[in-house]
């Protein structure tokens, strides 16, 4: 998923943030809750499955608009508007986010404003909003309790956070009540690589938070209220509240969070995919394909002028929890699309110990390395400034740095956000 690229770059224009000295969110964790349909025994129980299994009663006397899209589903694999909806719930309004609603729209665009077929409730197109136009939703459509469930990838980059903060905005404008149906953070709960600088922000990083945040949107919220919010001169929300999910712990990973996998976007098809994304997502600032076009986005990575030496290359450095496979497609969209690239495919051979910005690094040093073709994609690394939250990367790469350095660089400040968020965490394990 990616930035809109009809609008470009929208800066948040946020300062640096002043922590309170206690989250206001309060958590809900499904106190006398019937027993739940989640899947496999031991798999985790999602927020939303929580509400429902308490008949909805959270938004008991609330009109609610509801920013969700396919991934939020009940363990039924059911929508959870629809069950709303049939439930008896007030549900005046759905927002759709980067992809739509129902799903239908490919990577920077939307399915627009309409009326669901199914429900009758009329769906905004909210990708790319302003915090101005969330609360003129939510004014026009009446709502008073904003519910958010979408299942994010664990990557800044990924936009339904910041669809998330944009809502949390004008929630704290219009006093507006804010519930989170939480999810598992399929990629861990471990924070990862370079936190985003002042000056870099943009629809694919609006606050300074880490590449691999290794939050839930539950705890993204609680900070955002408690720290961001303040930061851009607004007041917490008073009524923030979080259903957490039950049995997930931070070193948790992958498929095993959950019955089935949902794609959260066209170019997300598998829970490996999540896993390589923080990493291999950085191709989208060359003119390398990050293998949109083909069946295994961010697992195919290639183009025309590679050969066999980059997965030799790559191999050699026995990376953990990976192996790459020399490997040949077409991609039939999007960067280098109907030409025969060279590159390789990533096999993850234990998802518990991928790092998926030591990948990612590697990969692009050796890429740099080997091949004179190999460049930014036609803005001097701009892009690249974006995704990885400063220009330091781009201009490492550029001077011929170590993976090892560079990576090394974002060590200190890594350290910070995991200092500055650790209050604001919901569930135990590893840090």
């Amino acid at each position: 998923m990616t930035i809109d690229r009809r609008r470009l770059i929208r800066a948040s224009g946020l300062g640096a943030a002043a922590a309170l000295a206690a989250p206001l969110a309060s958590i809900t964790n499904a106190q006398a809750t019937p027993a739940l349909d989640a899947g496999k025994p031991g798999s985790p129980v999602n927020g939303a499955d929580v509400a429902a299994a308490n008949k909805w009663n959270i938004f008991a006397g609330r009109k609610v608009g509801v920013i969700t899209n396919p991934t939020g589903v009940l363990a039924n694999l059911r929508s959870i508007v629809d069950d709303m909806a049939d439930k008896g719930v007030n549900v005046g309004a759905v927002f759709g986010p980067e992809h739509g609603f129902r799903g239908t729209a490919q990577d920077g665009a939307s399915e627009g404003t309409s009326v669901d077929p199914r429900t009758g409730i009329t769906v905004y197109d909210s990708y790319g909003a302003e915090v101005a136009d969330y609360a003129g939703y939510f004014k026009a459509s009446g709502v008073d309790t904003i519910c958010f469930d979408i299942q994010d990838v664990g990557a800044r980059f990924y936009t339904y956070i910041w669809t998330m903060w944009g809502a949390m905005q004008a929630a704290s404008q219009t006093g507006a009540k804010f519930v989170v149906l939480d999810r598992p953070n399929p990629v861990g709960g471990q924070a990862r690589g370079p936190v985003l600088q002042g000056g870099f922000e943009s629809g694919v990083g609006r606050l300074g938070i880490a590449l691999q945040h290794g939050m839930t949107v539950g705890e993204l919220a609680k900070y955002f209220n408690a720290v961001h919010l303040p930061a851009a001169g607004l007041k917490p929300i008073k009524d923030l509240e979080i259903v957490a999910v039950r049995g997930w712990r931070r070193e948790m990973t992958g498929p095993d969070n959950r019955a089935a996998w949902i794609l959260p976007s066209p170019n997300m098809p598998t829970p490996e995919t999540a896993t390589l994304h923080p990493g291999t997502a950085l191709f989208e600032a060359t003119n390398m394909s990050e293998g949109r076009g083909t069946t295994r986005p961010f697992e195919l990575i290639g183009a025309p002028y590679v050969d066999y030496r980059w997965a030799e290359a790559l191999n050699s450095k026995r990376l953990s929890g990976v192996t790459f496979r020399e490997a040949y497609f077409q991609p039939t969209l999007s960067k280098n699309q109907g030409l025969v690239c060279g590159g390789v495919q990533v096999h993850i051979t234990d998802p518990a110990r991928v790092e998926a910005l030591e990948v990612g690094t590697h990969m692009l040093v050796e890429a740099k390395r080997l091949y004179p073709g190999f460049d930014w994609r036609g803005d001097g690394g701009r892009w690249m400034g974006l995704l990885s939250g400063s220009a330091r990367f781009a201009e490492q790469l550029d001077a011929g740095t170590d993976a090892a350095t560079i990576i090394g660089s974002w060590r200190s400040e890594l350290g910070q956000f995991v200092r500055d968020t650790r209050e604001y965490l919901l569930y135990n394990g590893r840090r």
